[in-house]
């Protein structure tokens, strides 16, 4: 018997690639950075004729996927739905001159499948099942593109737009639409990776002149190291991702300066006001972001970190506060700035907390807070439910307190003893007077549904989002790291000045020079300006890519990628020949054929050995009447 499930009954029992994605409607808005659209940038193909393509892709997917399926007859490989002729058929769904938009189209078709699950729930299933076709067939053209160069930049990177009313939506490309759409098989695929791999090295790069392109870094094979202490180095986002760790490392270190060393007096000390001034800086970037791409830029890590700066700046609110006053009226002095003091150390789980936001780029840290992230999202449920029966036991507590004595005046202890039963500790004394019997035996059952009831199905999600995550754990940690890369790579800003230090950005160059100054003058100026401020990183940096421009030399000698890395069975292939000594041969004999099934392989035999008792049947039936025709004359 299948286990009951609440992701049955709410409809989110899916293939874990669905299982970590929450679809709705609008799930096309739920962007990454920028939000806004630039009128200078154009798709590459016309947006009809893309949009054209997406149909004809999603009549052919139509087609091939009739009715509702095993999943596993879709994704496996050698599938008898997705076989070779349906994959070609798709290639050539854009003919010879768009077939670079066939990736995107797919992915097109892969959304309209999934907000067709939504409307049409009773047939929501086949139309998953169809959407997931749509990724099984692009990750196979991905992966079967020789020509690298031109996956790369046409394929993965050349921005599209398809017509919806008549008009054409904002132009994005494959790498940035398979993470807004969470297509995990898209992005798990080995050349979307190494396109990520080098967005994320900063090889390859946008284009200046055209914001729509992407260019490959001419410096990468450079092995002096001028070259590479270019403070445009800092928009790849490797090096953002550094410097974004180192600062926060100092942070800390500042937090922990400033909590260790408590002024008696209230008065601010230099690394207090450091830890201030990073503060306005985080807040400002925070802000900056929210006003060029809107809400739909808040998440998460946004809400976490805008709750610790609130913490921050109510701490140093306490200490002005305490600064009005005069040193001689000590109490109401020491009093705010023990207030001061205590918001400051309310926030030291959250400072440590907050380094795991830049430690995500490493594995074990990456799909950690994708599990986190599964399980805050699932355990909506528990709390929508929990909500509902706090409230109405709270309301039937607080009746029954007024029908006792019409004061009320046990509101206090009626919240922290239900808090005390959420939080598995629950206290039954006092409620033996509150209309006895009826209060105890309530108390008795909101214990029983929050322990027993709620928080088990709590166990039971979490345990459930623990298991989907870690059986795709791979996936979805690439998926992870793929958006990462693409909110470096989508940063609306030109220049990259990363808080704090968007505050000398802001204060220090755009309010008093921007308005008046030559553009080319100002572009030095920032130049100069994020040249001397990232200096130290910028010099190890190019001391990293002098390093990886030799092995990239290297791998062009050999005729090989400029990423590749030679591993120890790679280190002798070139001294054995598999066909000379005949090893080649005694392996073609022995692998097994993991294409067709066993069965049909036995069928087949049969097939042929049927054929050829029909034809020495036929063979001798006709000489036995070639014989008695004989013998009649």
């Amino acid at each position: 018997m299948s286990r009951f499930s609440w992701k049955t009954l709410l409809g989110w029992d899916r293939h874990p690639s669905h299982n970590s994605h929450e679809w709705s409607i609008h799930e096309s808005r739920r962007r990454l950075l920028p939000l806004h659209h630039d009128e200078s940038i154009q798709s590459a193909i016309p947006a009809p004729e893309v949009t054209k393509i997406a149909l004809r892709l999603r009549y052919l997917i139509e087609e091939s996927v009739p009715c509702e399926l095993e999943e596993e007859q879709i994704t496996r490989p050698h599938s008898k739905v997705i076989t070779e002729a349906v994959i070609k058929a798709a290639k050539e769904a854009g003919g010879h001159d768009n077939r670079s938009c066939v990736v995107f189209c797919l992915l097109i078709a892969n959304r309209w499948f999934k907000h067709q699950s939504l409307v049409e729930l009773w047939d929501a299933d086949l139309h998953l099942l169809r959407a997931t076709a749509c990724e099984v067939i692009a990750k196979e053209i991905i992966e079967s593109e020789e020509d690298m160069a031109y996956l790369l930049h046409s394929v993965l990177l050349k921005r599209y737009s398809i017509t919806i009313n008549g008009e054409p939506t904002p132009p994005v490309n494959v790498i940035e639409k398979a993470v807004d759409l969470h297509t995990l098989r898209v992005i798990g695929s080995s050349g979307y990776q190494k396109c990520i791999s080098y967005l994320w090295k900063g090889w390859l790069v946008q284009d200046e002149d055209d914001p729509a392109s992407f260019v490959d870094y001419q410096g990468r094979d450079d092995t002096s190291i001028w070259p590479h202490l270019d403070p445009d180095r800092m928009r790849a986002p490797m090096y953002q991702n550094a410097f974004q760790l180192l600062i926060s490392v100092i942070y800390l270190a500042l937090y922990t300066g400033a909590i260790n060393t408590i002024n008696p007096s209230g008065d601010l000390d230099f690394v207090e006001i450091l830890l201030y001034v990073f503060t306005f800086g985080f807040i400002f970037d925070e802000l900056t972001k929210f006003w060029k791409a809107g809400y739909h830029i808040l998440g998460f890590w946004n809400a976490f970190n805008n709750a610790m700066y609130s913490l921050l700046m109510v701490s140093l609110a306490m200490r002005i506060v305490a600064f009005t006053h005069p040193w001689d009226d000590d109490g109401e002095r020491k009093k705010y700035n023990q207030l001061s003091y205590n918001f400051l150390a309310f926030t030291a789980p959250m400072f440590w907390a907050r380094l795991l936001l830049y430690l995500d780029s490493y594995r074990f840290f990456g799909a950690m807070l994708v599990v986190v992230k599964v399980m805050m999202k699932e355990s909506i449920i528990f709390f929508a439910l929990l909500i509902v029966m706090i409230i109405g036991f709270l309301q039937a507590f607080i009746g029954m307190d007024y029908a006792d004595d019409m004061a009320g005046d046990d509101t206090l202890f009626i919240l922290q003893a239900m808090a005390n039963a959420i939080m598995q500790s629950p206290d039954f004394t006092g409620f033996e007077r509150f209309s006895p019997p009826f209060g105890i035996i309530l108390y008795y059952l909101f214990t029983f549904i929050v322990m027993v009831v709620l928080l088990n199905i709590l166990i039971a999600l979490y345990n459930s989002a623990y298991e989907d995550i870690y059986d795709n754990a791979d996936d979805e940690y690439m998926a992870l790291f793929s958006q990462k890369t693409m909110q470096f790579v989508r940063a609306p800003d030109e220049n990259v000045f990363i808080a704090p230090f968007n505050l000398i950005e802001v204060f220090c160059l755009i309010i008093p020079l921007e308005w008046w100054m030559p553009k080319k003058q100002y572009e030095r100026l920032n130049d100069a300006v994020m040249g001397i401020l990232y200096s130290p990183l910028l010099f190890f940096a190019a001391l990293y890519e002098v390093k990886t421009a030799k092995e990239i030399r290297r791998n062009r000698r050999n005729g090989e990628e400029d990423d590749d890395t030679v591993e120890e069975w790679e280190q002798m292939a070139d001294q054995i020949d598999f066909e000379s000594e005949g090893w080649a041969k005694k392996v073609a004999e022995s692998k097994p054929n993991v294409v067709d099934d066993p069965a049909i392989l036995e069928i087949k035999k049969l097939r042929g050995e049927v054929d050829n008792l029909k034809t020495l049947l036929e063979n001798l039936g006709n000489n036995l009447g070639s014989k008695s025709e004989g013998e009649n004359q």
